[in-house]
């Protein structure tokens, strides 16, 4: 990678915004979805605000 700290590759299990925005905008959209649907929006923001605020506090 050009301008990378990195020597060769990232080290492994770094968390890059192409894997974290791979995985979270899909699941965002179809939970964002089903809430609607279910009328539970309120729920759905409180639980992704949790585990967020838990994966963000695990990986530090």
């Amino acid at each position: 990678m050009p301008g990378s700290p990195y020597l060769e590759e990232p080290p492994k299990g770094l968390l890059t915004w192409k894997r974290l925005l791979g995985f979270s905008i899909p699941s965002f959209l179809i939970s964002g979805f089903l809430a609607f649907y279910y009328d539970v929006v309120l729920e759905m923001m409180v639980v992704f605000t949790v585990f967020f605020a838990l994966t963000a506090v695990l990986r530090r």
